[in-house]
């Protein structure tokens, strides 16, 4: 049922209650009025006898339809809410024919639904239609926190305000609940109910603020949770039997309604309702509910000892648990077949350690919630509070005397008139409650939908967007977009923090118009979050953060150049306009030095580099050009000033032997050959560009291919030097001797020629009277006999093998010398 349906049956109830309060009263003023009505619209009278006898009928009061769905049983009260309280008008009971339920919650939606339809449908005959339930929930996974909320007042507190603080209370007890981890997702747990433990108005404490004036108020609540899949498979089973969820409590909450009424709260005080499959303990103190807990034990356990211990369906347990109970012979049979008569101390004994365990864990249960001190007094309620022996055994752990613990029946209840013999049960006790608590607490679910995904909330009061935002669990403040990145620049050895853009707001929607957190919500509601875009770092110019000074003239190579202040960023030059970066170190000079100048104004000042290639790897050496600063020599760091004047002369291409490091001397022997000076390539070290012989002077172009060989002979030779100055021998026929000379020292053609010597050759005319071959000298003859006999008047000498090998290196030098080798050939005689 809607929202609004459920406010226009309040209203429409309300107006005929009046009218027929009005006829029983016997006024004639109500009777004229009355005629008036029957009288129709033209004021004519009806026809008939009857229309003149017409009566009011009788007056139609608000129904309130309390539904327990128990583990064992389902239990139906239909009541009417007349000025005199609640009038119970219909009750129906029916038990699970299976285990559908364990624990509290719904494991079969389907078989619960059934059980549920039949007694609707018993109700409904005596009844008339029903549409809503109000119901209780219970469950394993019960959270409680406690959480205080604080608002600002002015003028009377009235109730409304009353209850806006209380949910406030509601609110932070669910954002503890968040802030604890004690779940993981917030969004699948259900508020089922709440009790205030105090009130105080400017620090003073009190039972209720309404009617009160002051100006700070707060109010401390105990919130308790349940899974989300608890309440959505009662919200199923209710649906498939065309019911709506009119109103949700808690267990504990709605039995304490019935049996600690709020006068009684100052008493510290244990409500505990043993059901079958939980049990939910309730405590008040100093003048309110301080705290709600569950034992996921209760009459089940007992059934199960039962069943187990004789071998019996579950079903059958239970009856003979009850049969028991009740005092009555225990006559079963087991699955063997074998039948039983047995007295109900027989029965019970060997269960008795499974009673005295349950005991042991509500009392473990009521401690733990009451600060570890036994309470004043416990009253058991439920069907399981009938386990033989069970409150006895509490009294006895609590060590409290055993008129302290007692199973209590709702015999009167307050605000509940004439309850029917068949509710005056301990197990009735919640039904009640149920029925109390949907009387005076319009508690509805709200259905709404953020992003798209659903949520129920209850209606404390008028919800808005932040109530379903927090039922979402949905911060907003996480979607709003965060400020974008600042970025942090030293200048100058300054630091300077510029920051970011700001995000933009998360922007809120309900039903497509614009909203925010205050707008209202109904059932059905569809709320979009749409999140904000975040910030972004900071676009930063030089001249963002630097004053540009103006610029000065100076006159490079007679040409005017105009030099602006120069920027470094991360030792870099930098131009205005450039984008500066987190971190960026930016250093600003108004003067520059040469080299600065010279580099603005596209001359490099440390020169040009020249690009080559040595030996198939890429390389490069920089030239240096000539530098003049007014017609003086400068260095790169002298400052330059306003109409300075700058000569620039590039530099030349670069010679080979700069490049390479390479001397003369490295490359080439000076000798002195008849009195000239001869340049005699190394043997040691062979020069090439592009393909062709070079020396150390030869320049090298941008792109040049430079090829550097070192020989593996060790040292330059005679023999080397003789075809570096072009000697000649003299022909064959001549038949003269010819003598080498180093430093006037007579050499052979192997010996080794330093820098500087002086190389000769003498020639001399052939004496006939001596050998031709002359040994020990390093002449002509010498080589002449080695090779060939350059007379032929004589045959050689017989020669040693080490001779012949020194005569055949020889005669390797020999060929070497151009000329040489053709000349002995062709005077052989």
């Amino acid at each position: 049922m809607e929202t609004s349906d459920l406010q226009n049956i309040h209203a429409t109830d309300s107006n005929e209650m009046a009218a027929a309060t009005a006829t029983e009263a016997g006024t004639a003023t109500a009777k004229r009025k009355y005629t008036r009505r029957a009288a129709g619209k033209n004021g004519r009278k009806v026809r008939g006898a009857k229309a003149a006898k017409a009566t009011p009928s009788k007056p139609r009061y608000d129904r309130i339809f309390s539904l327990d769905i128990g583990t064992r049983s389902v239990i139906g009260i239909v009541a009417e809410q007349t000025p005199e309280g609640l009038k119970i008008i219909a009750t129906e009971r029916q038990e699970h024919k299976t285990r559908a339920m364990i624990d509290g919650q719904i494991h079969d939606v389907p078989q619960v639904a059934a059980v549920i339809d039949n007694v609707k449908k018993a109700l409904v005959k005596r009844t008339g239609p029903l549409k809503s339930a109000a119901v209780a929930a219970a469950g394993r996974a019960l959270y409680t926190m406690t959480a205080a909320a604080e608002m600002e007042f002015s003028g009377i507190i009235t109730s409304e305000q009353e209850r806006a603080l209380d949910f406030a209370g509601v609110q932070a007890a669910q954002a503890k609940l968040a802030e604890s981890h004690t779940v993981d997702d917030l969004s699948n747990y259900y508020c089922v109910g709440y009790s205030t433990v105090k009130y105080e108005l400017d620090g003073t404490q009190l039972k209720t603020l309404v009617g009160q004036r002051g100006r700070i108020a707060s109010a401390t609540v105990i919130a308790t949770f349940l899974p989300r899949q608890v309440i959505d498979s009662m919200h199923s089973a209710l649906q498939s039997v065309q019911l709506d969820m009119q109103a949700l409590t808690l267990e504990p909450i709605a039995a304490i309604n019935v049996l600690i009424p709020a006068t009684m709260r100052h008493l510290n005080l244990v409500l505990v309702d043993i059901g079958a499959g939980t049990s939910d303990v309730a405590i008040t103190k100093n003048g309110s509910v301080i705290a709600y807990g569950m034992v996921p034990q209760a009459g089940d356990e007992i059934t199960d000892a039962l069943s187990q211990q004789f071998l019996l369906d579950f079903n059958v347990a239970e009856q003979v648990k009850r049969d028991v109970t009740n005092g009555l012979q225990g006559k079963f049979a087991d699955i063997m077949g074998m039948e039983y008569d047995l007295s109900p101390e027989e029965v019970l004994k060997p269960i008795m350690p499974n009673i005295k365990k349950l005991a042991e864990a509500i009392a473990r249960q009521i401690l733990e919630l009451n600060g570890g001190e036994p309470p004043q007094a416990i009253m058991m309620v439920g069907g399981g509070s009938l386990t033989p022996n069970l409150s006895k055994f509490v009294a006895e752990i609590m060590d409290l005397p055993m008129g302290r613990v007692a199973v209590r029946h709702p015999d009167k209840i307050d605000g509940v008139l004439d309850i029917p013999e068949e509710l005056k049960l301990p197990d009735a006790v919640t039904p009640l409650g149920i029925l109390k608590i949907a009387s005076i607490n319009t508690l509805h679910f709200l259905r709404v939908y953020v992003n798209d995904a659903e949520y129920s909330l209850f209606n404390f009061r008028d919800l808005t967007v932040s109530d379903a935002l927090l039922n979402a669990g949905i911060l907003l403040k996480k979607l709003n977009g965060r400020p974008g990145l600042g970025t942090m620049l030293k200048i100058n050895g300054e630091n300077k923090f510029i920051p970011g853009t700001m995000g933009t707001m998360a922007q809120l929607t309900v039903d497509g118009s614009p909203a925010n957190l205050d707008t209202p919500i109904h059932d059905g509601s569809r709320i979009q979050v749409i999140p904000g875009q975040n910030g972004a770092a900071p676009e930063i110019t030089l001249e963002d953060v630097l004053e540009i000074p103006p610029s000065y003239t100076v006159f490079i190579n007679g040409e005017e150049t105009h030099i602006a202040a120069q920027f470094i960023i991360n030792g870099q030059t930098a131009q205005p306009g450039q984008l500066l970066h987190d971190g960026d170190e930016i250093i600003s000079k108004e003067t520059r030095n040469l080299g600065e100048v010279l580099n603005s104004a596209g001359f490099p000042p440390t020169g040009k580099k020249v690009k080559y290639t040595l030996n198939d790897k890429e390389s490069q050496y920089t030239i240096s050009p000539k530098i003049l600063l007014n017609d003086n020599p400068a260095t790169l760091t002298t400052e330059v000033h306003q109409q300075d004047y700058i000569e620039y002369i590039a530099p030349e291409l670069p010679k080979l032997g700069d490049v390479l490091n390479v001397s003369e001397l490295d490359a080439s022997l000076v000798i002195y050959y008849e009195g000239q000076e001869h340049k005699i390539p190394s043997a040691t070290v062979s020069l090439e560009v592009n393909g062709h012989p070079a020396t150390p002077n030869t320049l090298i172009a941008d792109g040049s291919n430079v090829r550097f060989m070192k020989s593996l002979r060790a040292a330059t030779t005679v023999s080397d030097a003789l075809l570096a100055v072009g000697f000649q021998p003299p022909a064959a026929k001549s038949r003269v001797n010819f003598t080498i000379l180093v430093n006037k020292q007579p050499v052979n053609f192997t010996d080794p020629i330093k820098n500087g010597d002086e190389l000769a050759v003498v020639i001399s005319e052939h004496d006939s009277s001596k050998p031709f071959m002359d040994s020990g000298t390093a002449s002509g003859s010498t080589a002449a006999s080695a090779a060939v006999n350059l007379t032929g008047a004589n045959e050689p000498r017989p020669m040693t093998p080490e001779a012949i090998r020194d005569s055949i290196r020889l005669a390797d030098k020999i060929n070497s010398i151009p000329g040489l080798s053709e000349a002995l050939k062709n005077n052989r005689f």
